[in-house]
């Protein structure tokens, strides 16, 4: 199945994506450590859930134009059907 342009950003960024939460939480942890375990840990998790958040927002961009892919295709197979009948 041959993607279209859109598809390829939008699995570019989701890897670009996991990558960044990855390498971000290690390197927030490291600047926020000298505050304290505490703090570290804190600004850590609040990171990766911004950051995962983030992820589910261009993960729905995919789910949506999936959805709209279908309904085009239901649309046109109605379409065609009505169609049928009508003459």
């Amino acid at each position: 199945m041959q993607k279209d342009i859109y598809d390829k950003i939008i699995s570019f960024l989701l890897g670009a994506s996991w990558a960044i939460v990855i390498f971000g939480a290690l390197v927030i942890f490291k600047i926020f450590i000298v505050f304290g375990l505490s703090i570290a840990l804190f600004s850590t998790l609040f990171f990766i859930i911004i950051s995962l958040f983030l992820i589910l927002m261009l993960d729905a961009f995919e789910v949506n134009k999936q959805r709209l892919e279908e309904s085009k295709k239901q649309t046109a197979l109605l379409e065609k059907i009505y169609s049928k009948h009508t003459k």
